[in-house]
């Protein structure tokens, strides 16, 4: 039976856990302070208290020392924003929420969907924790770069190698099924962009370092527009040409958010400074040719344009996979006509919903 190790600084919460799982794992308990006399094995369950700084950094020193490859599974508080940047920080692989339901936390350990009595299943409820853990690390990125603090990279870093691992179990349908429901215009688009470009990458058979590229920038690549007015930035109807010039200078504005963080790789800030730029010379903000455009931008400029097709807007409801296709081919020049040829594979697989 699979080893499963179980970290809980509360008796109550310990003993749901095991009731959930009875019978599925040979399980060990112990708290928090005592984790350094045990090795880590590959599943772990973890209930702590987030808000302590001593203990919470004393655990992440000794999970750094765990198995590669192996489940990091957080109880938090839904609707807690602290808590969920808080576990990725510390190194979750998935966030599950309180009260924790024993088909959910099997479903993100061993990867088996159990039908639900409601008609839901596991991997809907496990994917909406995923979806979370994309919105809160853009939450904590937005109103730093709003305050004028350094972003998280560790959050957004976590955060990204959530949704690449979910991705490859779940697929693009589902994430856009889940992600159209959240509400924020601004949130809405980076999601879908960082689903849409790590699923094309997947399919174009990119290493997982590559894949984690794409999520990163994906999550980030709007950042600029934490600078844009929200009066222009949710504005519930088509912008005027004065708010369209405003709204433009937002990779820009990214720039200069991001040029603060230090270990941000040049990759990266390219993804966020030229996802606007076409191969013709005609994008902004700096009317790069081909030649100047890596095939990363390249990759991240068919996802920004697709996700925004896509994406449901107050003022006009979503494109098709089908008629958004079109769009990108119709744009002739402007984009890689290879990257989208095989972009084509992405909309034409049946499980890719409208």
């Amino acid at each position: 039976m699979n080893r499963l190790l179980v970290i809980c600084d509360s008796s109550d919460a310990a003993a749901d856990i095991g009731s959930r799982l009875a019978g599925r794992f040979d399980m060990q308990f112990t708290g928090s302070g005592d984790v350094h006399e045990i090795a880590a094995c590959d599943n772990l369950v973890v209930d702590i208290d987030l808000f302590d700084g001593r203990k919470v950094s004393a655990f992440a020193e000794w999970l750094r020392r765990r198995p590669a490859g192996g489940k990091v599974i957080f109880v938090v508080e839904r609707g807690v924003r602290h808590q969920a940047v808080q576990a990725m920080a510390v190194g979750a692989t998935d966030l599950i929420s309180r009260p924790v339901d024993g088909d959910v936390l099997l479903e993100m350990i061993v990867g088996i969907t159990e039908c639900r009595a409601d008609g839901s299943s596991a991997d809907t409820i496990a994917r909406s924790d995923s979806v979370h853990a994309g919105i809160y690390a853009l939450d904590d990125a937005f109103q730093a770069a709003c305050a004028g603090a350094p972003v998280d990279l560790q959050s957004i870093d976590a955060a990204g190698r959530i949704i690449t691992s979910g991705m490859k179990v779940d697929g693009l349908a589902q994430w856009i099924d889940a992600v159209r429901s959240y509400h924020s215009q601004t949130y809405q688009h980076c999601l879908l962009v960082t689903g849409i470009a790590v699923t094309f990458g997947q399919r174009l058979g990119f290493r997982d370092g590559d894949q984690h590229k794409l999520a990163f920038a994906g999550l980030l690549h709007d950042i600029g527009k934490a600078r844009i007015p929200l009066a222009i930035l949710e504005k519930p109807e088509p912008l005027t040409p004065d708010e369209v010039s405003i709204m433009r200078q937002h990779p820009l504005l990214g720039l200069k958010v991001l040029a603060r963080v230090p270990g941000l790789s040049a990759p990266m800030l390219d993804m966020v400074l030229h996802h606007h730029e076409y191969l013709d010379g005609s994008g902004y903000p700096h009317g790069l040719q081909s030649h100047e455009i890596s095939d990363l931008v390249r990759i991240m400029t068919i996802a920004d344009v697709f996700g925004a097709l896509i994406e449901r807007r107050a003022y006009k409801p979503p494109l098709s996979r089908e008629a958004a296709y079109e769009v990108l081919k119709d744009m002739g020049p402007r984009l890689d006509r290879d990257l989208v040829r095989e972009f084509r594979r992405l909309v034409d697989e049946p499980s890719v919903s409208n």
